[in-house]
Formats: structure tokens, C-alpha cells, sequence
């Protein structure tokens, strides 16, 4: 009989705490710490893509110079922007410095005008608009922007849900309660007319 009751207690308890879990679970406590992992991972393949831009540039700027050798100064600029965008070191961390963020924008902001004004220029070369190297990378670099451009997108999506849930209720409570340490997230900003969206860089 004792053993019976125990055993009772012991699944009443066993209930509650149950019960609670997931109330809790109801209420959103968890959507703090999901929502963070969100823009975590959305800024991961903002990194991603940039970085396949990157990756791009050099056979695209050897390629171009082949044919346009006297556009030396498109060419630096094209050269010195990616030098710039690379060298700042971003991570998961990156999110949670609006400085750093700030700083990174501006430089693949400036790469991309860059870019912008090289393509401008190839159009000046039909022989160059015709080489098949030349075209596969335009094609992949078309590609790379669009990706940015959703990529970008994406986490601006992010981490406007993450914002909204520690500013509004319940919310709000949770942020206070537990999760104080999470700061508002910053996000892109245009910084250039036009800069939310894919660069043009089409050649037909």
C-alpha cells in the first residue's frame, strides 16, 4: 500500500512537470533561442555566397584584362574592392556587432559597384563577350547575385522575427527572464540606391 502511494506521488509529480514542460512550451519560451538559430544560420549563407563571389573575381578579372588590358584602373579598383571585403574576418559572431557589420556591408557594397563598372566596361570588347570562359563566369557571377540578393533577403527576415519576439509579448518576458544576454539584432541597410537588390549584370 505504501509502495502504491509513492508510486502515485511519484506520477503526479511526473505529470506536473510534464504539464509545465509544455506549457511552457505554449507560451514561446523556446522561440527566443529557435529564432536565434535562424539568424545564425540565414548569416551563414550570407557568408557563403559572398564568399563565392569571391572566389569568382580572380578568373573573372584575368579573364577580362586578356582583352582589356589599357582598363588597368577598372581592373584595380576590381582587385583592391575584393582585397578589402575579404579582409574583414566574419563569423556567427559577426551578428551580434553592429560595427563589424557595418563595416562588411560597405566593403561588399563596394565590391559589387566595383564589379558593376567592369561589366560596363566588357561590353566595349566584343571579342571578350564572346569568349566561352568569359561567359561561363558571368553566368556563375549572375547566379552568385542572385543568390546574395536571397541570401541577404533572408536573413533581414530573420532577424526581424528574432526583433519582434523580444520586444513583444510573451516574448518579452521570456527575453527578460532568461534570455537577457540576447541582444536586437542589427541588419543590412541599403547604403547605396539600389543596394537590396542584385547587381544587373547581364551582357544580351
Amino acid at each position: 500500500m505504501i509502495h502504491s502511494k509513492q508510486s502515485y506521488r511519484f506520477d503526479w509529480r511526473l505529470a506536473t512537470l510534464l504539464f509545465m514542460s509544455w506549457l511552457l512550451a505554449g507560451c514561446g519560451i523556446n522561440d527566443i533561442p529557435t529564432y536565434d538559430e535562424q539568424v545564425k544560420a540565414a548569416w551563414g549563407q550570407v557568408e557563403n555566397q559572398y564568399q563565392r563571389r569571391a572566389d569568382l573575381i580572380p578568373n573573372l578579372v584575368e579573364t577580362v584584362r586578356g582583352y582589356a588590358q589599357h582598363e588597368r584602373e577598372t581592373l584595380t579598383a576590381v582587385i583592391e574592392a575584393r582585397a578589402k571585403a575579404t579582409s574583414i574576418q566574419v563569423d556567427a559572431g559577426t551578428v551580434d556587432d553592429p560595427e563589424k557589420l557595418q563595416r562588411f556591408q560597405q566593403a561588399q557594397d563596394q565590391l559589387s559597384g566595383a564589379l558593376s563598372r567592369l561589366m560596363a566596361v566588357s561590353e566595349r570588347y566584343p571579342e571578350l563577350k564572346a569568349n566561352q570562359n568569359f561567359l561561363a563566369l558571368q553566368s556563375q557571377l549572375e547566379g552568385t547575385e542572385n543568390r546574395i540578393a536571397v541570401a541577404r533577403r533572408d536573413f533581414i527576415a530573420a532577424v526581424e522575427r528574432y526583433n519582434t519576439e523580444i520586444r513583444t509579448f510573451p516574448g518579452r518576458i521570456w527575453h527578460t527572464v532568461l534570455y537577457s544576454d540576447m541582444p536586437v539584432r542589427e541588419s543590412f541597410e541599403a547604403t547605396t540606391q539600389g543596394a537590396e537588390q542584385a547587381p544587373q549584370v547581364q551582357f544580351r
